[in-house]
């Protein structure tokens, strides 16, 4: 009689117990994992004749594809966008602590800085899948510096800048290099930019049109010549107008290629979006919400101030502002939170609110033959989560790398 070791000598752990998030609904079936993939049960069963090495009791869990965050500025009194001699180090920490929060990839997200910050760090960070030791990278985020002044956020003006003619010369100027870069938000309104999203696109980057003031046939424009995010919708971007709804007009345009989606991130924190204009969103465009952190590195951390990028920052409550001013400078809100006021604002189901944090921003990044879903061949990267959506445990390639305590 075959067995295991009739295609793999790696152990088959079956998780019981438990629904699945799969096709867009919640199955009460078992989940099969062997080699950190996903195993198709009627193959195993039928052609190896296969059996479960290893059995986990999910106790009624609901079993959601591990979270992707592609919007965190750091965590933990780490700032990605601060140059060091060792940043894997803080990458690494923040990754290790994200897996509480059923986060098993992210995107380190840089704000706008000067060239010697970009040329410091962007060298450091590699791709690389999670496991034990934390989240997976999936690529940077490079939110800036080709963004509005008038819209700048948190961001400092003296770091913000143009193009030129020679577009992507500008961009390679400021980065030095592309490499391991999966996103770069930009204002669409810049002069020469359509050159840069084409070019972008083409390299396989994510475009994010953010930090802008562009009117609604800007941002088309860019939606046509490659571009597919949103940065923090409703955040550092013009206002809705009913005669020209500008960035956020995107969620409903019928000037988007055939075959496209327009993706847009939300901060569902209770602080960046009130909830009714999340709701506008989610029921104007169910399907392209990405929830995103946008958490900054004092999240984890008690009140006081402290730093982001070039400048100071302090936090006070659930809020976190530039020292002195009623700027918001990013969240202090972890993804597991996000998922659960997502739910309650908008009223959506429990999928609705897992998808938006799993298979939505697989979409974005191309990667959902990987992540984001829980198909057969995917990683078997899952969080355990109650009905209430608080995370019980997650696993990364079928192994577990945090589990909430008795």
């Amino acid at each position: 009689m075959p067995t295991n070791k009739s295609v793999s000598d790696a152990p088959i752990t079956q998780f019981i117990n438990c629904s699945i998030l799969r096709d867009h609904e919640l199955q009460r079936e078992d989940l099969w994992v062997r080699d950190g993939k996903i195993l198709d049960p009627e193959k195993l069963f039928f052609d190896e004749q296969g059996y479960a090495d290893k059995r986990v009791d999910c106790e009624g869990s609901i079993v959601s594809p591990g979270f992707i965050d592609v919007q965190i500025n750091g965590g933990y009194g780490i700032d990605f966008s601060q140059a060091s001699e060792d940043v894997n180090t803080g990458v690494s920490l923040v990754a290790k602590k994200i897996l509480e929060h059923g986060v098993t990839s992210f995107c380190p997200t840089l704000v706008s800085s000067p060239p010697a910050v970009y040329h410091k760090v962007l060298p450091q960070v590699k791709v690389h899948n999670g496991g034990a030791h934390g989240a997976g990278v999936l690529g940077l985020h490079l939110e800036g510096p080709f963004i509005s002044v008038d819209k700048k956020g948190a961001h400092l003006e003296q770091f913000i800048r143009s193009f030129t003619p020679e577009g992507i010369k500008d961009l390679m100027e400021a980065y030095s290099s592309l490499e391991n870069v999966a996103i770069v938000t930009l204002a669409p309104e810049l002069a020469y930019s359509q050159l840069v999203v084409r070019e972008l696109s083409q390299r396989g980057v994510v475009v994010s049109l953010g930090h802008s003031a562009a009117n609604l046939s800007q941002a088309e424009a860019a939606i046509q010549h490659g571009a597919s995010f949103i940065t923090h919708l409703f955040n550092a971007m013009g206002l809705f107008h009913h005669r020209d709804p500008g960035i956020v007009g995107l969620l409903t345009s019928d000037q988007v290629p055939k075959g496209r989606k327009v993706y847009y991130g939300m901060i569902a924190d209770g602080i960046h979006t009130n909830p009714a204009a999340l709701r506008l969103a989610h029921r104007a465009n169910p399907s392209g919400l990405v929830l995103v952190t946008d958490a900054v590195p004092v999240m984890g951390l008690p009140p006081g101030r402290h730093t982001l990028g070039q400048q100071d920052i302090e936090i006070q409550g659930l809020e976190a502002r530039v020292a002195g001013s009623k700027t918001l400078c990013g969240s202090i809100a972890t993804m597991d939170m996000c998922v659960r006021h997502f739910k309650q604002a908008s009223d959506c189901s429990e999928i609705d609110a897992l998808e938006a944090a799993s298979l939505h921003p697989a979409e974005l990044l191309g990667i959902t033959h990987r992540k984001g879903t829980l198909d057969y061949g995917s990683d078997a990267d899952l969080v355990l989560l109650d009905r209430e959506l608080n995370v019980r445990a997650t696993y990364i390639s079928g192994e577990e790398v945090w589990r909430k305590g008795p």
